[in-house]
């Protein structure tokens, strides 16, 4: 009897450790894991923060588009002012607030700002509402000008800090994407894409692209792959579970060449 071949490992980019949420998940599934934390995740100064969850009273909605936001703001606002109102990006982070006492007023069908934009569309409530947006350093503009589109007053603070995972080991990387191979690549965030460019050089990170499947947890981290020129395998749902799922689905599907287009490997 032939024994089933060893899966190659997948690629853990976000910022976490070797027991981190994500790399639980896929050893759960079987899956071996190599942790290559292109970002990591430092509080942000917290006085802006502070001072707009002080008044958090005089705003409308309260907007949350990661877990990192919302472990920020439960720190120092426990429960919401009966009035405020509470929109999340996707069920993974509206399950954290409501595990914390907190409903959620709004949850958009597309886990993505412009998801949210849109369900603020759809509901008619963003005209004139005074909309609080805990975000990362690294937000793009895509929520905060849509809303504002719509004729919401928005303020947008910063709640923690991305920066770049200057710990990655770059050349057991290399070592990794040069001879052993991997399975797949997770990414769940556009910085991470980013930052692991910039550490591996496009050279190495086409050959990575170039010969697994990258993974991406929602749109906006796919489009930051497709503006790339990659063509990312988009995750069966925007959480870690649904990230850890399709790839394993990616991994036990054999290898497959996966070529930027335009661009040459």
């Amino acid at each position: 009897m032939t024994a089933a071949p060893e899966l190659k490992p997948v690629v853990v980019t976000r910022a976490e450790e070797s027991d981190g949420p994500l790399s639980r998940e896929l050893k759960s599934l079987g899956l071996p894991v190599l942790v290559w934390a292109a970002v990591r995740v430092l509080p942000a100064d917290t006085a802006q923060l502070e001072e707009a969850l002080s008044r958090a009273e005089s705003f409308d909605w309260i907007v949350f588009t990661s877990r990192h936001a919302v472990a920020a703001v439960l720190a120092r606002l426990p429960a919401p002012p009966p009035r405020l109102r509470t929109a999340a990006v996707g069920r993974a982070t509206a399950s954290v607030l409501q595990q914390h006492g907190w409903a959620i007023d709004l949850l958009p069908g597309e886990p993505s700002a412009a998801g949210v934009v849109a369900a603020f569309a759809e509901a008619g409530t963003a005209r004139g509402a005074r909309i609080l947006y805990p975000a990362s350093s690294r937000a793009l503009p895509t929520l905060a000008a849509g809303l504002r589109q719509l004729g919401a007053q928005v303020s947008t603070v910063e709640a923690y800090r991305t920066v770049s995972g200057n710990t990655l080991d770059v050349e057991d990387c290399r070592s990794w994407i040069q001879r052993q191979g991997v399975g797949a690549i997770t990414f769940a965030s556009p910085s991470a894409v980013a930052e692991l460019e910039s550490a591996l050089g496009q050279e190495d990170f086409a050959r990575l692209l170039g010969a697994a499947p990258a993974v991406a947890i929602g749109p906006t981290t796919a489009r930051a792959l497709t503006e790339r020129g990659y063509t990312p395998t988009l995750a069966e749902s925007a959480t870690l579970r649904g990230l850890a799922r399709t790839s394993l689905h990616a991994v036990s599907a054999g290898p497959a060449v996966h070529r930027p287009r335009g661009r040459r490997t």
